[in-house]
Order: structure tokens, then sequence, then C-alpha cells
């Protein structure tokens, strides 16, 4: 297993993160299920393979996420990096969701009970509340570093200027600074590198790439003919994740060709090309089953040549917008 440093800190993590998402066996908000015995050897692998890195969050299944992977981890779990995350509806309550210090001091009390620890490695605000002043949450979630509830403090699915505005506040404070953000990233979305990942890169934030496969379809089981029956892709009528599907079936089919030179998968393929990424920290994986789990680890311990990172770089380069397309035309003067 390669380790890395969680952004400008000096925690390491490794290089894959297993994401807890499908932990649940009830099925609510999640993405599928699976029951406690299946968990518990995708955990058990994971620990055996050196991931010392797990993330999960409140609202995944309503808690049922973090209080299984609690279960799993067993005594272990004071031995791994634990990150979750706080901002989604948790009940009717009009109180029980957002980033206001109401919230975010009873939710992680929640989460700390579900997962059986004193406290979280990596504690992430979900997504930006417009609802509520980000003075007031880098207040409280400043208050949890210093009484020692959690450890680090990151952020997800911020655009490029909030992620500015919250860290230069917490540098005029003087307070706990976001470490992370943990964004989605895949060879079909490719849109944080205008100006997330910028942003991250000056600042110092580590970024954590979630559905690294675009919701499966880059495993290579999708093709033009067939998506498979009971598949993520096949169950919605509108995708959660936006791309090109007629770009994403080219770029399937180079990927395969790539698979094959290097005795791999299409996944492991997709993977190690963000693995090559250096403003990458963790790659968050999700699986539902030991076999899924068995493939993404497949990744470590090769490399892509850099010849093949810049054709995949190259097929797979999105649209530049504005300002940068503008910005390109006078880099050099």
């Amino acid at each position: 297993m390669e380790y890395r440093n969680l952004g400008n800190t000096g925690l390491k993590v490794s290089v894959i993160c297993l994401g807890a998402m499908t932990f649940t066996e009830k099925g609510w908000r999640s993405a599928g299920t699976m029951s406690f015995s299946e968990i518990q050897k995708v955990v058990d692998y994971a620990l055996d393979n050196g991931v010392n890195f797990f993330d999960t969050a409140d609202i995944y299944a309503f808690g049922e996420s973090e209080e299984l992977l609690g279960k799993a981890l067993g005594s272990r779990k004071n031995d791994v990096i634990i990150a979750t995350k706080v901002r989604g509806v948790m009940s009717d309550d009009p109180n029980d969701r957002g980033l206001s210090r109401y919230h975010i001091f009873k939710s992680i009390d929640a989460s700390l009970k579900r997962l059986g620890r004193d406290y979280i490695d990596l504690y992430q605000v979900h997504w930006w509340d417009s609802s509520t002043p980000i003075e007031e949450t880098i207040d409280a979630l400043n208050d949890l570093v210093r009484v020692g509830k959690v450890r680090y403090i990151g952020i997800s699915d911020f655009a490029g200027w909030q992620i500015a505005r919250s860290v230069s506040l917490q540098e005029a404070k003087n307070y706990a600074k976001f470490v992370s953000a943990q964004m989605y990233y895949s060879l079909l979305g490719r849109d944080i590198e205008f100006e997330v990942v910028p942003a991250c890169e000056d600042l110092g934030l580590g970024i954590l790439a979630w559905s690294p496969l675009a919701g499966g379809f880059l495993t290579g089981k999708y093709t033009r003919e067939n998506i498979p029956e009971g598949s993520r892709y096949a169950r919605m009528e509108r995708p959660f994740l936006r791309f090109d599907f007629e770009k994403g079936y080219f770029v399937v089919d180079e990927l395969r060709k790539l698979a094959e030179k290097y005795n791999a998968t299409v996944s492991q393929v997709a993977l190690n090309w963000i693995k090559a990424k250096p403003f990458i920290s963790s790659i968050i994986i999700g699986v539902r089953s030991l076999e899924q789990l068995k493939d993404n680890l497949g990744c470590i311990n090769w490399d892509l040549s850099e010849e093949d990172i810049s054709y995949l770089d190259e097929i797979t380069a999105p649209e530049r917008p504005y300002p940068q397309w503008f910005l390109d035309m006078f880099a050099d003067l």
C-alpha cells in the first residue's frame, strides 16, 4: 500500500480509502445494500492489505453506515483514520440539518456514539450551507478541534471561491484550517481542475476523490448495447453523475486496450490514472462485494507510463470555460 500526507499535514493516509456509503442492510438513502457478514469481510480484507483510511457520513442510511463501520472495525477502530461528515437532513426537525453551531454540536456526539469512538480523525462539512454564515460554521468546528472531539477538519463539494473564503477566514482568526477537500473526480468528471484544484494546491488542501469510477461506468461493465439490469445506471431515470455517454463508451474502449497492455482491469487503469495526480491525497472507493474491493486494490504497486497518462489526459480533457480559455491566451505575456 502507498501512503500519502493528508493535504499539508503530517497525517499519513492510504492512497485508497474505503468508502462506507454501501454499508447498510436496510438500504435507506444509500448506494446499495450489503449483509453485515459481507461488510466484515470487506473491512478485514482492506485492513489486511494496508488500508488505514475509512470514509462515511451521518446521512448514509441515516447513521447506519457509521454504526456498521464501527462494528466491523471493532477493537481496531482506534488504529485507523476515520472520516465522517455533517450537513444533511437527519429528521423532520428544521434544526436537524445544515452547518449551524447547534446542528454540528448535536451531530458530532451522535456520530461518535454510532462509531463507538471518543474523537473523529477527519470531520468534514458535506456541502456548503447558504442559510448559515460560514463564520458560525468554522467557529463551531474550531471549538471541536480545541476540545479534542475532532483531530482534523475538511470540506466536501465546495466551489473554489467557497474554499478560498473559508480558509482565508480561518487564517485570519487563527482557527484550525480545513486540510482536505472531498470532490467528485474521474476520467469523465474533471471539472475541479479549473478552480477547485488550484485553490486546494494554493491553500494546502489534499483532494479526496469520490466516485473515481464515475458511478461504476468506468468498470467497463456498461456497453452501448447493454446496461446490466439492476445496475446503478439502469435504476436511474437521470444518472446522478453527468457526462457524455458516447464519450464515456469511447474512453472505456481505450481503457480496455490499456488494461490488456498492463495485464490489468478497466477499473484498475482508471484508478491508476487518478493515483498519478500529485494533488490527490486518497481515492475513495465504494464496493458492494469483496471481489470489487480486490479488483480496485489492484491499481496499487504499478504505474501507468507518462505517455499513457498523457493520452488519457488528452482524450478526456474537458472544454475549458471562461475565464480559463481567455487567460490562456495571455499566459506567456
